[in-house]
């Protein structure tokens, strides 16, 4: 993906995004959230890591435009897939900027956003720990910007899930490659592999095998926590 030079606008972000880090008021810009349907064959599967549990137990939430892809409009994917939530959420609906939404419609937008290969993000700002999921695109979404041309895979926390594949079942098709924004599918010319340590739990691979080769398991650090929780 090719970017163009000195970007204000991103710039800006990035420092604000920085100072509260360096501050303590946010763990990170934002958060993969694996989407559900990679999840299904689990035996393991916490609620805060799907998009609808955290919508579930928010107090409201509400629909508007992807503002960084109507800022750029470097691709076709869906505008209107940004969900905000609790105050944001009311502040941008009086302000004429969102639409409140029920969980149905929610859950409609991001299967749309599944089907465009879209990685769910949570995000975040000093006032409320979650603000805003928003379905990103590697062109245009601020944060995978921030990653691809400032090198700043520090600002995305991983999913607490990683894909595994299974090099037997794998018939070297190449579909994940195209899915994969974090570039943790390589085609090397000869054959696929797979860079688990790139790998952030989107989940967007998962549904695409054509094989089943992929499928999504819990990173040992949540496999110690849960066991620790269970003892």
């Amino acid at each position: 993906m090719h970017f163009e030079g000195k970007d204000e606008f991103l710039e800006e972000r990035l420092a604000k995004f920085d100072k509260w880090i360096q501050e303590g008021k946010i763990p990170s810009s934002s958060k993969v959230i694996p989407v559900s349907e990679s999840l299904s064959g689990l035996q393991w599967v916490l609620p805060t890591q799907q998009v609808l549990e955290i919508l579930r137990n928010m107090r409201t939430f509400a629909l508007a435009n992807c503002m960084c892809r109507e800022r750029y409009q470097r691709c076709d994917n869906p505008l209107e897939i940004c969900i905000l939530t609790n105050d944001t959420a009311d502040q941008w609906v009086a302000e004429g900027k969102a639409r409140y939404i029920t969980l149905d419609e929610a859950k409609v937008r991001l299967k749309l956003a599944h089907e465009h290969g879209l990685v769910h993000l949570t995000f975040y700002n000093p006032n409320q720990y979650i603000y805003a999921l928003c379905s990103c695109c590697e062109c245009c979404c601020h944060d995978l910007q921030f990653m691809k041309k400032y090198q700043r895979p520090d600002l995305i926390a991983h999913a607490d899930y990683v894909a595994e594949v299974d090099t037997i079942s794998c018939v070297q098709c190449g579909a994940c490659v195209k899915r994969c924004v974090f570039d943790a599918q390589e085609n090397s010319g000869t054959s696929v592999v797979f860079h688990q340590e790139k790998c952030y739990g989107c989940g967007v691979c998962v549904t695409t095998c054509p094989t089943g080769a992929i499928s999504m398991r819990l990173r040992q650090n949540q496999r110690l926590q849960i066991q620790a929780a269970r003892d």
